[in-house]
């Protein structure tokens, strides 16, 4: 399940460098935080859209037929694709394809992560969910590097736009590769057991969402765990823009926007360090303090961070913040992940994840809203940070406060 869930992700990095270059870093297009905060818009649309009807899937029907369905999907999406962008089309032919094959994604990431709680004891769930989603992580990063290194080869004998096609070409392989690894899992080797599948008609999609509510309510210490990653991943979200436009406007030359993506790349990577770390540190915090004050502190420790850049704006800065944020954030998010799951019967698994899904993204495209109406071109604020910083503490004070978010008997 790991080779699945990894090579996928980093097929996803290449897939997402060429996206960005596309978009966002071709000479031709000007980068700012409104065209930004569309994209992410773009990509996360897809999932918010479908998130109702994953559930309905992935506790009806095969986890590993769906997953790798799915991948053969994805993978046909990206020829599409690059084949239009080998002939020039760049309006809305390819945006749809772009929301199909994100919105594929959603069912592949929700099944993996449904799959998990069946091939580990339950006291290791948070180091297996550690593994999974911080490794993920890094493997989208490093994919994200590969796509870079591959547009490096071909940029002398090819345009910009097709170069990004000759990647996505390199993506579409990887997803095939992803749906040969996923065959060699047993049908119902992830979920659901015979007698878990739930029965009735595929159309019960949002009452479905709505039993996930439902559940969620009952177990008030899971909802309020995910109000807090969704409240901290629209956090990240604004400071993935702010990132984006110090790197294109700001800390390199505008008119070089390889320098912008290169500069853009760093930062990512160290984030990405911040991700590992946070995982490795979590289950150790959780055993030492438990899992629902580690999620506090984590939370309240990813706000100081977040005050780093209202000091000021420079790439040492950038990057400590992105370190700092992104390591408090995935110990928080691995930890959650954990706690929710612990609270589910596979029965219900697949739609609370469907609805953990919606609100997390749902959360993404407002953070990035918020930030195209605040940000200059130029990305030099200090009020966006600032009114993340008090967003997250107000989330360690109010939404995780003790009287309400705790474990009886317990922290």
């Amino acid at each position: 399940m790991l080779r699945v869930r990894w090579t996928g992700q980093l097929t996803d990095g290449i897939f997402q460098s060429a996206l960005a270059s596309f978009i966002l870093f071709s000479p031709e297009r000007q980068a700012s935080a409104v065209n930004a905060a569309v994209a992410f818009a773009v990509v996360l649309l897809p999932y918010s859209i479908v998130g109702p009807f994953v559930g309905t899937v992935l506790d009806r029907f095969s986890r590993q037929r769906a997953i790798l369905f799915a991948n053969l999907t994805r993978s046909a999406t990206l020829i599409v694709i690059a084949f239009l962008m080998f002939n020039d089309y760049t309006g809305v032919e390819i945006t749809i394809f772009v929301l199909i094959a994100f919105g594929v994604n959603r069912l592949i990431l929700a099944g993996l992560s449904a799959g998990i709680p069946l091939m580990v004891p339950p006291n290791s769930l948070i180091s297996a969910n550690a593994l999974a989603v911080t490794g993920g992580s890094v493997w989208v990063v490093l994919g994200g590097g590969i796509g870079l290194g591959i547009r490096k080869l071909i940029d002398a004998s090819a345009s910009a736009d097709k170069a990004d096609a000759i990647i996505i070409l390199v993506g579409s392989l990887g997803f095939f590769c992803a749906a040969i690894l996923a065959s060699l899992l047993h049908k119902d080797e992830i979920g659901p057991r015979p007698h878990e599948i739930v029965r009735g008609s595929f159309t019960q999609g949002l009452r479905e969402m709505r039993d996930g509510f439902k559940f969620l309510k009952e177990h008030a210490d899971a909802a309020r765990g995910i109000a807090a990653i969704a409240i901290h991943r629209g956090g990240l979200t604004a400071f993935t823009l702010t990132a984006l436009l110090l790197e294109r406007n700001t800390f390199n030359d505008p008119a070089d926007s390889e320098a912008g993506l290169a500069g853009l790349s760093v930062t990512l990577t160290i984030a990405a360090v911040g991700f590992v770390i946070g995982a490795i540190l979590a289950p150790y915090g959780v055993r030492k303090i438990g899992r629902h004050r580690w999620m506090r502190i984590s939370i309240a420790a990813a706000s100081l961070s977040a005050l780093i850049l209202v000091i000021d704006r420079t790439p040492v800065l950038l990057a400590m913040t992105a370190f700092f944020t992104s390591l408090c954030g995935q110990s928080l998010k691995v930890t959650n992940d954990a706690l929710v799951q612990s609270k589910i019967d596979d029965v219900f698994r697949g739609r609370v994840f469907a609805v953990y899904d919606v609100l997390v993204n749902g959360a993404i495209v407002t953070g990035a809203l918020i930030a195209a109406w605040i940000l200059p071109l130029s990305g030099d604020t200090w009020v966006l940070p600032l009114l993340i910083a008090i967003a997250w503490a107000l989330v360690a004070a109010v939404v995780l406060r003790p009287a309400k978010f705790f474990l009886k008997g317990g922290v």
